[in-house]
């Protein structure tokens, strides 16, 4: 997979920071940045220019615990494409696999995600075209926001088995990291956290109301919503309001959640003079709709979200579907 060349900095760093007491403005002055870098929509920053903002937000905060601050800030309250996806996967293995697949699309990094033989999971995030050392805050927030990550989805205050990072902290900032992670922070070659086996399948519950809330009616009614009158077509479309999301969307994971064998489910539907294809282009074009009218987040994101291995086999199928490219109906949405 082609990678894309550059860092997307959300506007919402600007209410990050100011929750974390510091100045955009001092930040972005300190790492040679546009002053108005965090009120662009849109904007993204090189490797070189990330790095650089990243050390400026070090400096400004003054102290090498805040990359837990900032994770300890994330829930469920607002819609943010990568966890909303996590949230929906069935468990952390599935959904770390789900988060490599979104860096990939949306950054020059990758996860790389590994299984032991005896199941535990070791996940290390890697910076594709960095030059110079990775900051410690960056490699830090990484590896506590996959630990956030699964104890928000799991509800347990599950502890990693290993953290590694190429550099420490002094003794008393080392300390308050392993009481976070769980587990004493080694030095490593790599940034890397391991979960154990039980904690890499332990099922995630489900994804919270609040980041269901932006859809319409019709678009979070799942499977556990749906009337007991309801066609198979509507089941399917149900089912898959929540598999998408996963990167599962296959017929087979379909006809699992309501307990039919695939010829079952293909018979039933053809009997309504549908098919799974026709449900599946149909919800897709119904979540790109609303992503693309609804929210800001990018065509690559989108993709994501609806499971397209790209952006452009998005930008393509949606074409096929409306008739229209994706952004004339973000535009035209942005009008009225």
């Amino acid at each position: 997979m082609t990678h894309t060349r550059s860092f997307a900095v959300d506007i919402g760093w600007r209410a990050l920071l100011k929750d974390l007491g510091i100045r955009a403005d001092h930040v972005l002055r300190r790492a040679n940045l546009p002053q108005d870098l965090l009120a662009r929509p849109g904007s993204s920053l090189t490797t070189p220019e990330y790095f650089r903002f990243w050390q400026s937000v070090e400096a400004e905060a003054g102290d090498t615990l805040f990359p837990l601050r900032v994770v300890q800030a994330i829930t469920t309250e607002s819609f943010v494409p990568p966890i909303f996806a996590a949230l929906c996967s069935a468990h952390l293995w599935q959904a770390a696999r789900r988060l490599a697949k979104y860096k990939e699309l949306i950054a020059p990094m990758k996860l790389e995600v590994a299984r032991a033989a005896g199941g535990d999971l070791s996940l290390t995030p890697r910076w594709l075209e960095a030059e110079d050392e990775v900051p410690f805050s960056l490699m830090a927030a990484e590896l506590a926001f996959l630990v956030r990550l699964a104890r928000l989805a799991t509800r347990e205050p599950v502890r990693v088995l290993r953290v590694a990072m190429p550099r420490l902290p002094d003794e008393p900032e080392v300390q308050a990291y392993a009481e976070f992670f769980g587990a004493r922070v080694v030095p490593g070659k790599l940034p890397c956290v391991t979960f154990a086996s039980h904690d890499a399948t332990r099922p995630f519950l489900t994804a919270n109301e609040a980041m269901w809330q932006i859809f319409e009616p019709e678009l979070r009614q799942r499977l556990g919503e749906v009337a007991s009158t309801a066609t198979t077509a509507e089941r399917v479309h149900a089912v898959l309001l929540e598999l998408l999301p996963s990167g599962e969307a296959t017929i087979e994971a379909v006809a699992g959640r309501l307990a039919l064998s695939k010829r079952t489910l293909q018979r039933r539907l053809t009997d309504e003079r549908e098919s799974f294809r026709t449900v599946l282009n149909r919800t897709r074009e119904g979540l790109a709709r609303h992503y693309l009218a609804k929210t800001d987040i990018s065509g690559g994101e989108i993709a994501f979200l609806l499971g397209f291995e790209d952006p452009n086999s998005f930008f393509r199928a949606f074409h096929e579907w409306t008739g229209q490219t994706a952004e004339s109906v973000r535009h035209a949405a942005r009008l009225n």
